[in-house]
């Protein structure tokens, strides 16, 4: 029997600053990993101006987690204490396992908008030490599933027997972005047991029956079923949506 998936939770997060002084909102961390639980962590940013984001994040260390930053718009120059170097650009996304750990920065660049979000994936205990590597996923490798009213960019995971760009060796999550026209509906089967998370870039939706139309810069949790269904309001409605298995 089919059981849709409930919003379980609604995160409008909290802004803050970070690395050397970025804006920032952070969404879920420490507090929520449980949860969230394989997801440990996500801030979205949203700055047209480059004072909010110039300082960057400096040289910084990571262990034992994978962390994915996507971004929409924007320009991104990192590095890491490997020699590894190189820029993301919009619509690109890097997949890094910190694995037994590397130090790294990635700074902003001037000038115009810089729009995404970092996301913190833990690693299972036997990936805990594996060694750094970076996945980097660039936005003409991204297959792009066009279906009426909907765009799908498939960054991660599998869909409709498309294969996403990237997937992920130790947690291998289901990572959508999801573009929807006005009042269309959408629906995906998902795994009853993954955790499943959606944040909304902007527009309005209702990702459930019985809840009011939810809007942008809300992250939505669900409750465990083996289907979502997601309807467009009056405006064009753009969201991500992840899911995995836990690790707990």
């Amino acid at each position: 029997m089919e059981t849709y998936r409930r919003i379980k939770e609604v995160v409008k997060g909290e802004e803050t600053r970070d690395g050397a002084g970025v804006r920032l909102v952070r969404l879920f961390n420490c507090r929520t990993a449980e949860r969230f639980d394989p997801f440990l962590m996500m801030d979205a940013f949203d700055n047209s101006r480059s004072e909010d984001y110039i300082k960057g994040f400096p040289w910084h260390p990571h262990r034992g987690i994978e962390t994915i930053t996507y971004l929409i718009e924007g320009k991104v120059d990192h590095g890491d204490s490997l020699g590894n170097k190189g820029r993301i650009l919009d619509g690109d996304c890097q997949w890094m396992t910190a694995g037994s750990g590397i130090i790294h920065q990635e700074m902003p660049q001037p000038p115009g908008r810089m729009l995404g979000v970092q996301i913190w994936l833990n690693l299972p205990a036997d990936g805990k030490m594996a060694p750094p590597a970076y996945g980097d996923i660039r936005s003409d490798a991204i297959p792009i599933i066009r279906e009426e009213g909907c765009e799908i960019r498939l960054i991660a995971g599998s869909y409709r027997g498309v294969q996403g760009a990237f997937e992920g060796r130790y947690i291998k999550p289901l990572f959508m972005d999801i573009s929807l026209a006005p009042h269309t509906l959408w629906e995906l089967p998902t795994d009853a047991d993954h955790t499943l998370y959606t944040y909304i870039f902007h527009g309005e939706g209702r990702f459930d029956a019985d809840c009011p139309p939810m809007g942008e810069k809300n992250v939505l949790l669900f409750s465990s079923g083996s289907r979502i269904r997601v309807k467009a309001e009056d405006s064009a409605l753009r969201f991500i949506l992840l899911s995995a298995p836990p690790t707990a």
